[in-house]
């Protein structure tokens, strides 16, 4: 006998439709799996004897081929368990109706029979839509994250037994409901806030231009003077999350197993800090099964390096793709996966090696020689494509000890929404986005703007690029003031943010 049950699996940030063929027929008794199963595939067979027999049912006894189709493609991870089981009672007629058909089904088993969670609900969830079934039968754990997606139904299953009764006729089972949109409302809050940082207003207002035209930023001060604490609350003056990112930010986050039990969206802009120890692999994505890396992780969000000279330098050559097109392309002998990498990098680093050269209390205990290796630690080439470049120096005693924090998040992330929308409506993307073309059109320069680049140009040495993103960011300011035109204070501000150009590439 013959039966056939819905299943998916994940493949880089989607999942595929697998049919799980199961045959039962005479001879020896054994289970052969088959498909391309990896190892934990392959110990399924152990598991759902022991759970099939523990929830109260008979193992099939014969010849049985369990095919995971389509065969060409590598299968992998517990999540055919559930499936599986539900095949061999099936093909042993322990299950009878013709529901099988309306449902897919994922998830692991315990030997008791109980369903336990697995990773990348989310994107199994969209695949069953497209596919026209009816409803996903998923872990419990895993049933907030697929309700996520409109016109499926979604039910949670805590153990083998009330799945195969359910799919008999047996029992009543009501769909899991999420209300998305109040969900989604709901958890769109930070613990932090821009104003719990005292003092350090210049760097500040570069967060806020930064934050404007989605522009990169690098901080540069002694150790203690607040380049992380400003780093994590960058994400606070972004405009919230669109549903539509959240759910793409979280399917990244699910195939990861990062989403917390019973989380259903990813509401918040993502906030990655990799050590400086991280891998190419660990940053980019790809391993030997091709997954998303830190990058990825941050897509809609910031991507924050701290100690960037400390990270392997082919790591942060790895980047510059990144970047410049929004994506990464990661290339294995498993195959080549494309990601999303829409992310902002914040980037922060010591003067030098001690961490105190040019500060007025302590002294600097680095030889020229040792400072100059430090900063070349960083490519002019990258270095190129970090917009904003802000001194953050240590904060003083009276600033600490004050009373005033300055503005909150809220009503920066005002300024900086206004500024987000003059630029979606006037080329549809961030300034930080133009086009070489779009460059020329929407940040031409009277001629005092003109010779005040010119000479910055020629007394700072900066490359093509360089220019290019002084008028980037120029635009940016300008939108945040509400300007039409690109005026000369908006130019000169936007300079400022390049003096660490010849600094660090001496």
């Amino acid at each position: 006998m013959l039966a056939t049950i819905h299943s998916a699996a994940v493949l880089g940030i989607e999942a595929y439709p697998v049919e799980i063929e199961v045959n039962a027929g005479w001879g020896q008794p054994a289970v052969i799996i088959v498909g391309l199963p990896d190892a934990a595939v392959k110990e399924s067979r152990d598991r759902v004897k022991t759970a099939i027999e523990n929830s109260g049912y008979k193992f099939v006894m014969g010849r049985t081929t369990i095919n995971l189709a389509p065969a060409d493609i590598k299968k992998e991870g517990p999540s055919f368990d559930l499936p599986i089981a539900v095949g061999l009672l099936a093909v042993s007629e322990q299950i009878r109706g013709d529901r099988l058909e309306e449902f897919a089904l994922v998830g692991e088993l315990a030997l008791s029979g109980e369903v336990r969670s697995v990773n990348g609900v989310l994107p199994v969830a969209l695949c069953a839509r497209e596919q026209r079934r009816r409803g996903l039968i998923v872990p419990a754990d895993n049933a907030a994250e697929a309700a996520v997606v409109s016109g499926l139904d979604v039910y949670p299953a805590r153990h083998l037994r009330e799945v195969a009764e359910f799919l008999t006729g047996t029992r009543e089972w009501k769909p899991y409901r999420e209300d998305v949109a109040a969900l989604f409302a709901k958890q769109q809050h930070y613990d932090v806030d821009l104003q719990d940082v005292k003092g350090q207003e210049h760097a500040k207002r570069a967060l806020e231009v930064a934050a404007a035209g989605g522009h990169n930023l690098l901080m540069v001060g002694p150790p203690g003077s607040g380049k992380t604490l400003l780093a994590r609350r960058l994400p606070t003056i972004l405009p919230p999350m669109r549903l539509e990112e959240a759910v793409e930010t979280t399917k990244i986050h699910s195939i990861m197993g990062l989403l917390p039990r019973g989380e259903a969206l990813v509401a918040t802009r993502p906030f990655r800090a990799p050590h400086h120890s991280t891998s190419t692999a660990g940053l980019l994505g790809g391993t030997a099964n091709v997954t998303p890396g830190e990058i990825s992780l941050a897509n809609h969000g910031v991507l924050f390096l701290d100690e960037l000279p400390e990270f392997h330098r082919d790591v942060l050559e790895a980047l510059r793709q990144p970047l410049e097109e929004g994506r990464v392309v990661v290339s294995r002998a498993a195959g080549t996966m494309t990601f999303p990498a829409e992310f902002m990098l914040v980037a922060a680093m010591n003067p030098c090696p001690c961490g105190f050269y040019g500060d007025r209390q302590r002294e600097c205990r680095c030889s020229p020689g040792q400072i100059t290796k430090y900063r070349n630690k960083i490519s002019g080439p990258l270095f190129d494509r970090i917009d904003l470049h802000v001194e953050v120096p240590a904060v003083p005693y009276r600033q600490l000890s004050g009373d005033a924090g300055g503005e909150s998040s809220a009503t920066v992330r005002e300024r900086v929404l206004h500024a987000r929308e003059l630029q979606y409506q006037r080329t549809g993307k961030l300034n930080a986005r133009l086009s070489p073309r779009e460059l020329k059109q929407h940040c031409r320069l009277d001629e005092p703007s003109q010779e005040l680049l010119k000479m910055a140009m020629t007394e700072l040495g900066l490359s093509a690029r360089a220019h290019d993103r002084i008028l980037k960011v120029s635009r940016t300011i300008a939108d945040l003031e509400g300007s039409a035109m690109i005026q000369a204070h908006h130019v000169s501000e936007a300079i400022q943010y390049r003096s660490l150009d010849r600094q660090l590439l001496v």
